[in-house]
């Protein structure tokens, strides 16, 4: 792919550090919260890392990310195969929407995607619960009225990557930018600051094997056709990449990092 796609150049021509260049810090903190290696930033880094954005990736279960996400500038919560309501399982999910729940209460800036905005639904007292079917496959998401003129418009009739089992009820006060057909909350807004994506826009085409590799089992237990998965991200992976990294950079001219 040729080219800086959307979004992506206005986010580093004038990023959120040369907004704060006044109090004399280099670089804004983005603290993100990582839940299995390979489910990574992907095409999200470069464009944070142009913007300004000293990144700390922190290994959740392994790292303690509760204090990091209380500081940062910036939180970025990741998706992974684990789910909000396994806590006696997993017990580090709780530090995280304890710590979420106190960020977000304070409307500071936070992404999160798949598994991340379900934590974050739960940290704003929305119930998260095993969805009717799992949803795993490249399709567009229906944008609301109101996602239409939001960071997510680069992403209108765009298919995009889904995996999850999964899903969450709309928080109290959030704004719903997008659905499909299975699942009614794909994508949901709270102010400016805080977005929360059911949904895969960061996901790098060319480390999509990866995914395939690591879900082995759970695409095999919802039988998963591997072939065709593959097949439909290198077709949707280069646009998947120039839409996502717009509406990325989108966001982050409208967050206020104050």
């Amino acid at each position: 792919m040729s080219g800086t796609p959307p979004g992506a150049g206005r986010a580093s021509e004038i990023g959120p550090a040369e907004m704060r260049a006044g109090d004399g810090r280099l670089s804004l903190q983005a603290c993100v919260v990582r839940h299995v290696a390979f489910e990574n930033l992907g095409t999200f880094a470069p464009v944070l890392a142009s913007a300004g954005f000293d990144l700390s990736v922190m290994d959740a279960g392994v790292d303690d990310v509760f204090e990091p996400i209380l500081r940062s500038d910036l939180v970025v919560v990741l998706g992974g195969p684990i789910s909000v309501y396994q806590q006696d399982q997993y017990p580090f999910l709780g530090d995280e929407l304890r710590a979420l729940g106190r960020r977000l209460r304070e409307g500071r800036p936070t992404l999160g995607i798949c598994l991340g905005a379900q934590l974050m639904a739960a940290a704003l007292g929305a119930r998260v619960y095993h969805g009717s079917a799992a949803e795993i496959g490249v399709a567009s998401v229906e944008l609301t009225e109101a996602g239409r003129s939001s960071c997510l418009a680069p992403l209108a009739g765009q298919p995009v990557l889904h995996w999850h089992g999964d899903t969450f009820d709309l928080p109290d006060g959030a704004t719903r930018l997008a659905s499909t057909a299975a699942y009614e909350n794909q994508a949901f807004a709270l102010g400016r600051n805080v977005l929360a994506l059911q949904f895969h826009p960061e996901v790098d085409p060319h480390r999509f094997e990866q995914w395939l590799i690591g879900h082995v089992a759970e695409l095999s237990s919802a039988k998963v056709d591997v072939v065709k998965l593959r097949a439909s991200m290198k077709q949707a992976g280069s646009a998947l990449h120039v839409a996502g990294v717009s509406m990325l950079g989108h966001w982050l001219e409208l967050v206020n990092f104050e």
